[in-house]
């Protein structure tokens, strides 16, 4: 098995545990160049919010699309899209990947900014 396949069986695991809660998840996904975070709710599978390092505004505002300082502009732009949206409580859906480095820093600006989880 490769680490694409390893990464992708924990994502599985961990969304068939938030889906037994049928509660809305902020889902993570990083690539080598950008980061992309989601609120998508848990009865109906909508995205309810979004945000990601490809959107003009982050793009002008960031020097690196693909540093923590990106991870943690995404956090608190999800954070305040998805309080707006009257969403605070969220399950935190990392899909697959290590909480460390860039999915712990946007999870953590997250949480800074208003959601819970």
């Amino acid at each position: 098995m490769n680490n694409e396949n390893i990464r992708l069986r924990r994502a599985r695991k961990t969304r068939a545990k938030i889906a037994e809660l049928n509660i809305t998840r902020l889902t993570v996904h990083r690539s080598n160049t950008n980061i992309y975070a989601q609120i998508i709710d848990g009865k109906n599978n909508k995205v309810l919010a979004a945000a990601s390092t490809l959107e003009a505004d982050v793009k002008k505002k960031l020097k690196n699309t693909s540093n923590k300082e990106a991870a943690v502009e995404i956090g608190k732009r999800i954070a305040e899209k998805a309080v707006k949206a009257g969403i605070k409580v969220v399950a935190f859906d990392r899909s697959g990947f290590k909480y460390h480095g860039r999915i712990k820093a946007l999870a953590d600006a997250a949480r800074e900014n208003g959601l819970t989880f």
